[in-house]
């Protein structure tokens, strides 16, 4: 069989996209004798600047970037694209950007794939969300976003798999932060203060920039939405009941040198929260979808030691699935929910996913 070529349009080099590429280029002869998939990238791009591959010039990005790129538009991509007439296109989105996602749609008429590890596409208002779903349907396109939810771990597939095999789901409840996950894990166990664990959380690249995005909840939120979606409810960001983890007088409003200044302040309300639970419970932050009372909230809870939520370690997530056909009992999904390494490898799960599609299709027709 005669190796198939997929042309990967980049969107993002930081964390997870400059991973991406590694990953690709060390495993690259790997794909090629093991799934006759040769993976390329003929144009690499950060927020203003993008980098268009010329022959001969490979396994070198990080230089070529540095030396070669130019400012760009989108439309001189699709054109570049047009031009060379690259086939089997996907386009990855690792960036944070809510802008960028404006440009699926063309990108699908355009003729490309997506596979996506930023959220926001997936969490804006319910109009565009189907919109996409009926380009993707229209242009025969796929989308692909398993990294959405739990980094590399394969929550959004369970989901679907059970949902269309036409089982009722009835509630998805569980830890969705990595962050959060190793905060709570430490600050259950250790005799230190919350300050502390949230800025070691931060000097081991765990947190976002601003550590108050994940401590506001909107991150466990996004999440919460992208599985409701999933099961076709129709819910928008608005309907999630969050409690956020920041103080009335320590919060989204304050300047960030005064967030970074004051994080101490958040040390007596959780430790009263610590030393008040029942008997051995420890407090973990959750994410919880009841479709038959139709409620999405994300909360700080006091969970006993030795359930699933009370005895996870690091920075893991878990995922309980409750279905009418697994009764009382959950589908329990579990493991690594951060990091760019997890991400960038479910990236490229996904992008191998469409490739193999792709060519199953071409054996077909050829």
């Amino acid at each position: 069989m005669s190796t198939i070529k997929i042309n990967v349009v980049l969107f993002g080099i930081g964390n997870v996209g400059s991973t991406l590429l590694n990953q690709v280029l060390e495993s690259q002869q790997f794909f090629i004798e093991k799934k006759n998939i040769e993976v390329r990238f003929p144009v690499i791009t950060n927020s203003s600047l993008a980098f268009f591959e010329k022959d001969g010039i490979k396994n070198n990005w990080e230089a070529n970037f540095t030396n070669a790129s130019i400012p760009y538009q989108i439309n001189q991509i699709i054109d570049y694209i047009k031009n060379e007439n690259l086939e089997n296109v996907i386009v990855v989105d690792a960036t944070a950007s809510v802008d960028f996602v404006q440009n699926y749609i063309a990108f699908i008429q355009a003729g490309f794939h997506i596979v996506a590890a930023n959220k926001k596409a997936n969490t804006l208002h319910q109009d565009f969300y189907k919109e996409i779903r009926q380009n993707l349907k229209k242009y025969d396109k796929k989308f692909l976003y398993e990294t959405n939810v739990g980094a590399a771990l394969p929550v959004i597939k369970t989901i679907n798999d059970l949902h269309f095999s036409g089982d009722k789901i009835t509630k998805i409840r569980g830890v969705f932060s990595g962050t959060l996950s190793y905060i709570f894990n430490r600050f259950s166990t250790e005799e230190t203060t919350f300050s502390n664990i949230l800025i070691d959380a931060e000097n081991l690249g765990l947190t976002e920039p601003d550590s108050r995005e994940d401590l506001s909840g909107k991150d466990v939120a996004r999440k919460l939405l992208i599985l409701a979606r999933e099961i076709e409810q129709e819910f928008e960001f608005s309907d999630i009941q969050i409690e956020s983890l920041l103080l009335p007088n320590l919060n989204e409003e304050n300047t960030k040198k005064e967030y970074q200044n004051n994080k101490k302040l958040l040390d007596k309300p959780f430790e009263i929260a610590k030393i008040t639970q029942f008997g051995t419970h420890v407090l973990r932050y959750v994410g919880e979808i009841d479709i038959e009372t139709k409620k999405l909230q994300v909360k700080l809870v006091s969970e006993p030691r030795n359930s699933p939520l009370g005895q996870l370690k690091g920075a893991d997530n878990l995922i309980e699935i409750y279905t009418k056909t697994y009764g009382e009992i959950p589908i329990i999904i579990q493991g690594a929910g951060a990091g760019k390494q997890v991400t960038a490898r479910g990236v490229l799960a996904d992008v191998l996913q469409i490739a193999n599609q792709i060519k199953i299709r071409e054996v077909v027709y050829n």
